[in-house]
């Protein structure tokens, strides 16, 4: 594994009680960071970030009170924050748009998307005080290319590619950077909100023929995350063994 500094810097990973959330929190530690983990599962939070000696919130990204309290909570706990990776996420049902039920294409627009959006907010006004930070969204290759019966993810990825654009630009002049990665399918425990058929359908677009691990996408983040990411920002770093060349 390569050595990533990030001795004496202060992160929050949404989601971070599992998968691809979990590996980021568990490279960070690694790389000499102290970390708040958020999740909704906060029995999980709590056990997974005491077990790597860090702090687990129970948080709900889709709601502002919610993100204002902990982002103060985690302050106070682990001191002013630097980094935001933003990993919490769900896939909604796998269906075509004509049978997507309104509910669950808001319910998943409000955690893939709004959810960024609200953790940005929080963190932003210190990162500009201090003048440094690093804010990493989890997209997907959906949100590039689009995986039929799968809209509302796919919509929302798309989100977060456009607002890491948006906000990367905002804040260009600042010492803040703001990137995102565009993982292929990883697998996870967000499988299990999948169909068999669309599991396969994912694969089967990978070149490389195989799901990527989530220490792959934990290491390409950890670069993002860490100083000697200076002039890259508002970009959007490909991880999808191949599907997407660009």
């Amino acid at each position: 594994m390569n050595q990533i500094d990030l001795k004496g810097r202060r992160a929050i990973v949404t989601g971070g009680a599992r998968g691809i959330g979990l590996a980021v929190a568990e490279r960070f530690v690694a790389s000499g960071a102290r970390v708040a983990i958020w999740d909704r599962d906060a029995t999980t939070a709590a056990a997974e970030a005491d077990r790597i000696g860090q702090v687990g919130l129970a948080v709900d990204v889709a709601d502002p009170a919610g993100v204002a309290k902990a982002y103060e909570r985690s302050e106070a706990l682990i001191g002013p924050i630097d980094i935001l990776v933003t990993s919490a996420g769900i896939t909604g049902p796998n269906l075509p748009v004509e049978d997507y039920p309104v509910a669950a294409w808001r319910q998943v627009l409000d955690v893939d998307l709004t959810g960024p959006f609200l953790c940005s907010q929080a963190v932003i006004p210190g990162m500009r005080t201090r003048d440094y930070g690093r804010i990493v969204h989890i997209a997907s290759i959906a949100g590039k290319e689009g995986n039929p019966n799968a809209s509302a993810y796919s919509a929302a990825k798309a989100g977060v590619i456009s607002l890491t654009k948006s906000l990367g630009k905002e804040l260009a002049q600042t010492g803040i950077r703001v990137n995102c990665v565009t993982p292929a399918a990883v697998r996870t425990e967000i499988f299990d909100q999948m169909t068999d058929q669309h599991i396969q359908y994912m694969l089967s677009k990978i070149p490389m023929g195989r799901f990527g691990l989530a220490t792959e996408i934990a290491a390409m983040i950890a670069w993002l995350a860490s100083e000697e990411c200076s002039f890259s920002t508002g970009a959007t770093f490909d991880l999808s063994g191949g599907r997407a060349v660009y």
